[in-house]
């Protein structure tokens, strides 16, 4: 019996599923090579999530970056949790994740202003990030030296499920996500982690 053609719900489904990383509106008509308007697209997926919400599933897709990606759901993190922490602290150190923050909040930004927040120089975590694609180079800043001014990517927006800047949390946010003793327990091993990684 011969296969059916896959759906366009299937094809889109397929694209997001396989993609590490969101997926733009732009990305999906593109590897579809079909004429789908951005509300088409949008509305295929509220289909599929209404059919994972219909058959229990533990996934939705999520607007990400200004585009898709597949999402646990947020009821699910206490069970995650655990499993996740050694992968991001491998990822990103106490200190490189310090920069990022700065970096997030007041970019563009150059590395003397940098040191100036944290009082130590940035220059290792700033080399790690833009490896890792979480910053990357806005230009030079007017001043003497022009030195280089840096700013968060769309992968800094996607390995934090962000989907713009201003989804990032107040600064009285994280003054309470500080207070939280697990979130200190996981910041007193992370510096661990960077000890023995800048040593």
């Amino acid at each position: 019996m011969p296969q059916k053609d896959p759906s366009t719900e299937q094809k889109i489904e397929a694209v997001i599923f396989a993609s590490e990383e969101s997926v733009s509106l732009q990305e999906i008509r593109q590897v579809l090579d079909e004429k789908l308007s951005a509300p088409e697209i949008e509305a295929c997926v509220e289909r599929l999530n209404e059919s994972y919400a219909s058959t229990g599933r533990c996934f939705r897709i999520a607007g990400v970056g200004g585009g898709f990606r597949f999402l646990t759901l947020s009821s699910l993190e206490p069970t995650l949790k655990k499993m996740l922490a050694p992968k991001i602290q491998r990822k990103l150190s106490q200190s490189a994740l310090e920069v990022l923050a700065v970096i997030a909040y007041q970019q563009p930004v150059t590395r003397g202003e940098i040191q100036q927040v944290r009082g130590v120089s940035p220059d290792y975590s700033v080399n790690k990030l833009l490896e890792r694609g979480l910053i990357d180079v806005r230009g030079r800043a007017d001043t003497p030296g022009k030195p280089l001014l840096y700013g968060t990517t769309k992968e800094f927006l996607d390995f934090f499920n962000l989907q713009s800047l201003k989804d990032l949390p107040k600064l009285r946010e994280i003054k309470e996500l500080v207070q939280d003793k697990e979130i200190q327990d996981y910041l007193s091993s992370s510096e661990e982690t960077t000890f023995n990684e800048e040593t």
